[in-house]
């Protein structure tokens, strides 16, 4: 059965000795998508909202939360992030922002969460800057799409 790293032998929450771990390179892709209407859709593309270009400052505030991921989550690392990029596309059909972010790090430790929280901010601060023609919007399929690196391999979502 496999054991949670963050709990200790006590049962009490702890953050994970890395010290002994070898610096490898690591990467981390997440994905996630914001639902909104046509309407929405549209004025986005266009650049059309009053706060200003919605997808440049999403990217930025992706970036920097991902720098902030360990203020943020209590127990994950502070890490030295080599790179943070973050991509949209538009899914017309589905009416939705699509969101991917990728993190790089040459660490004793994975970039999973710094990805994770890459997207979601970017995500909310989507939804920050459209809300005032939009407040049905809805952020869903945040999810780690595959990591690279460290003791416990590659790994890549197989969906079905």
């Amino acid at each position: 059965m496999a054991k949670l790293t963050h709990i200790n032998d006590q049962g009490t929450a702890h953050m994970v000795d890395v010290g002994d771990k070898q610096e490898t390179q690591r990467v981390a892709v997440a994905t996630g998508r914001v639902l909104m209407t046509q309407e929405t859709l549209q004025l986005l593309r266009e650049n059309g909202f009053k706060k200003g270009d919605v997808l440049g400052v999403a990217r930025i505030a992706g970036i920097q939360a991902a720098k902030k991921c360990s203020d943020l989550i209590p127990l994950c690392h502070p890490l030295m992030l080599n790179s943070v990029e973050l991509d949209f596309g538009i899914d017309e059909p589905a009416g939705a922002v699509t969101i991917e972010g990728r993190c790089k790090v040459s660490g004793k430790t994975g970039v999973e969460m710094e990805a994770l929280t890459a997207v979601s901010v970017a995500a909310l601060t989507i939804y920050d800057m459209c809300k005032a023609v939009d407040k049905a919007m809805v952020i869903e399929q945040v999810c780690l799409q595959q990591k690279q690196g460290g003791k416990s391999g590659d790994w890549s979502r197989q969906d079905d």
